[in-house]
């Protein structure tokens, strides 16, 4: 054993020393970097030199964390307050929001300006007008996450109260971020919006596009897996199970092959419906009708009349006895 460690401090000792010796392969790496600014600016090349930056990574947490801070009081940030000190430190928070909010949509703005090289000069300004016209929405906003947490609370008997609810559920946090998203798509506000989604989608395991239209009293109980797309639209009162998929059924095309867009591509959901587990429900044209429940796995593709039980059929399966050794 002894000989085996002298043997491999020898070796580390060499190892250093050939370290800081000239590196023959380090010469290739100029030629390296030529190959990659040679490709830069090519039509199909994936990058945004020159370009006005989009928002920045951590801007955006900054304005997610300023978001829930400010929507839901007392539970994320700095908790050592009480009411009567608490105005200067919301006042302090919804300061910041605007600051950052404003910076990030202005950028957002100038990124899409650039991209329909149609530069307006009026970017800086707009930013500041939407941004307050955020701010001024988030009771609003509060009072619909209200009605999301107490759906969740009234839909899972494992929860013990709603501050867990806050605390924990990944289903409450995905649907804030998305609640707030889609009020800036609503204000025009481009790219921002999505970045906000995919990064709750990284969180949560739940994708849900900003554009979807969604009610009141919403509730996704374990929320991983879950898909919400661009143009599903949910009435109220409606939950979900992980796993399932509000999808497109196809991708219409023009002549040319090319995808036509801003169109239906999801399915609508009515009020007061249940989805269950790995459901999938898939198209444009396909509405759940009120008050229906979707069994796990379903795989749907036409509508569903009102108060409707869609089941798949009992699974065939087999039941082996185990030796025990």
């Amino acid at each position: 054993m002894a000989k085996k460690i002298k043997k491999h401090v020898a070796c580390l000792e060499i190892c250093d020393v050939h370290y800081f010796e000239e590196d023959r392969f380090q010469k290739e790496l100029p030629g390296v970097v030529d190959a990659i600014m040679q490709d830069i600016g090519k039509k199909d090349s994936p990058d945004h030199v020159g370009c006005p930056v989009v928002p920045s990574r951590d801007s955006l947490l900054e304005i997610i964390n300023l978001m829930e801070t400010i929507i839901y009081p007392g539970y994320f940030g700095d908790q050592s307050v009480d009411r009567s000190n608490f105005s200067f430190l919301l006042g302090s928070q919804v300061n910041n929001l605007y600051r950052v909010l404003s910076s990030q949509i202005a950028k957002s703005l100038m990124h899409e300006c650039t991209h329909r090289k149609a530069l307006c000069g009026e970017c800086g300004e707009m930013g500041k007008n939407i941004a307050i016209k955020f701010l001024k929405n988030i009771p609003a906003l509060r009072k619909m996450l209200a009605g999301d947490i107490q759906a969740a609370y009234n839909g899972d008997p494992a929860a013990k109260n709603t501050e867990e609810i806050i605390f924990c559920y990944p289903g409450l946090k995905a649907i804030t971020i998305y609640r707030c998203a889609h009020e800036l798509l609503v204000m025009n506000v481009p790219i921002l919006p999505r970045m906000m989604t995919e990064y709750a989608h990284t969180l949560t395991g739940c994708d849900i596009h900003p554009g979807a239209k969604i009610g009141r009293n919403f509730f996704i109980d374990h929320a991983t897996g879950v898909v919400i797309g661009e143009t599903t639209e949910i009435g109220n009162n409606v939950r979900i199970y992980q796993g399932v998929t509000l999808g497109a059924l196809s991708f219409p095309r023009d002549a040319q092959g090319n995808i036509i867009r801003n169109q239906k591509r999801h399915p609508t959901i009515e009020d007061d419906v249940i989805i269950y587990a790995n459901a999938t429900i898939l198209g444009g044209q396909t509405i759940i009708g009120k008050g229906s429940v979707i069994g796990g796995n379903v795989w749907l593709t036409e509508s569903v009349p009102p108060y409707s039980r869609v089941t798949t059929e009992a699974a065939q399966y087999t039941i082996v006895s185990i030796k025990r050794r």
